[in-house]
């Protein structure tokens, strides 16, 4: 089975969004015009130097921040959910999924590590998402290196230093070269070596000599060298380097020397499986040039990867919910075959149907606390919702979550809230929302 993997990076600068995002996710009109056919399967957006003054960072720890919820507006048109998003002051990684694949993630981890002022400091660093998808472990990170042209061997002390420190609970995959796929985009701040000024590398782009300069490119020779990156692959960038650029414009700053800052690298263990050849194709690779308002050009990359076809995962039934009253307590019933290990510590969480993102929950028991009927090969749970769960008449959804796993193990079909009036049942809004 192929998944289609779409992952973007761009150091937005400490701005706001100001642009349309479509084009730089692949829905915009210089490309072609996605279809519900065929639609990539996940998106992976890494951005660097988001707004991290403390004021932000406090509002973005209770509502998604502004740059997550432009990219979600526009991938819901889609039916795209997001699934999880790490932040580390400035550093912002989030992964969307299309709804129909959220049964079929497991083992959702995060992780980061501080490299600024030795380590103390997380304006620069790492932050990594892990899971497993249909059954193949998928590691992706995003990284904001120590910049300048001359501190490269601080690039490859900050590089060591992720990888050394990033530890998963998932034992088989606890290092993040132990997953079956890597993906580590960000912006890597790898200048060109010494040998041409500022001036002479605009006029080298301008005459489309990009391998002329890519053999200067400090990311390449450290890969050569073996110093840092040399586990991950790339393609040969196709595209002029992204930085640094004058804002709202697409000339050159010619105050500092034109590079590749911005990269997107990968890693397949190929040969893990006996009945399965991963593998990663590479399907697009650029920079979206057309995006102004940073001192960066966002860079994409698609990829195609191998998954297991016939995957198994172990997931809880809901059984069809009965209408539901808006200001009352309502219940909600579920199966657990025998091979599904649940927690004290699982969840239901009741969502809106067409929710856009896992943390959108309006309210949440703990699965333990319900009641038990069945045996251990069929064992049936009836969970009880407080009064004050549903406040607005309409269609939800239920989804049991894994403490353990961090994912969704069951989701129920839509079903309808509705208010008693006089005894009578109405689908109208009841109150206010909440």
């Amino acid at each position: 089975m192929d998944v289609w993997l779409y992952m973007v990076t761009w150091n937005v600068a400490t701005r706001h969004p100001e642009e349309d995002l479509a084009e730089m996710l692949g829905f915009g009109t210089s490309v072609k015009q996605r279809t519900q056919e065929r639609l990539p399967d996940f998106y992976a957006i890494g951005l660097q130097e988001v707004k991290s003054q403390p004021q932000n960072i406090l509002m973005d720890a209770i509502f998604d921040d502004p740059w997550t919820n432009a990219y979600r507006d526009v991938l819901a048109k889609w039916d795209y959910v997001k699934v999880k998003t790490i932040r580390l002051q400035g550093l912002l990684l989030s992964l969307f999924c299309l709804r129909k694949h959220l049964l079929h993630l497991r083992d959702i981890e995060t992780q980061y590590t501080r490299t600024g002022l030795g380590g103390m400091w997380g304006n620069k660093g790492a932050v990594t998402i892990r899971m497993s998808i249909y059954g193949c472990s998928v590691c992706f990170v995003n990284c904001h290196l120590t910049p300048h042209d001359h501190l490269l061997q601080e690039r490859v002390t900050d590089y060591n230093n992720i990888i050394r420190s990033q530890l998963f609970r998932a034992r088989e995959t606890s290092n993040i070269f132990f997953h079956d796929y890597v993906f580590w985009i960000g912006d890597m701040n790898f200048r060109l070596v010494d040998g041409y000024r500022a001036e002479e590398i605009d006029c080298l782009i301008k005459k489309g000599e990009l391998t002329t300069l890519l053999d200067k490119d400090q990311l390449r020779q450290v890969m050569s060298n073996g110093e840092a990156f040399s586990e991950l692959s790339e393609h040969m960038p196709p595209f002029p380097p992204t930085y640094k650029f004058e804002f709202h414009s697409s000339k050159y700053d010619l105050k500092r020397r034109p590079s590749w800052t911005d990269r997107i690298l990968y890693r397949v263990n190929a040969n893990v499986y006996e009945n399965l050849t991963l593998q990663a194709e590479q399907i697009s690779y650029r920079s979206v040039e057309e995006y102004v308002q940073s001192d960066h050009k966002p860079v994409a990359g698609e990829f195609i990867i191998k998954v297991f076809s016939d995957y198994y995962e172990r997931v809880v039934e809901f059984l069809p919910v009965d209408l539901w009253y808006v200001d009352e307590e309502n219940s909600a019933s579920y199966a657990l075959s025998g091979d599904v290990q649940p927690t004290v510590w699982d969840w239901i969480g009741v969502f809106r149907d067409g929710f856009t993102s896992l943390d959108d929950y309006l309210c949440y028991v703990y699965a333990a606390r319900g009641s038990v009927s069945g045996n251990r090969n069929s064992m049936v749970k009836k969970v009880v919702f407080p009064d004050t769960a549903v406040r607005v008449t309409g269609p939800y959804r239920l989804l049991y979550f894994s403490h353990n796993s961090g994912c969704v193990l069951g989701m129920s079909e839509a079903f309808e809230v509705g208010c008693r009036d006089n005894g009578q049942v109405t689908q109208f809004v009841c109150r206010d929302s909440y």
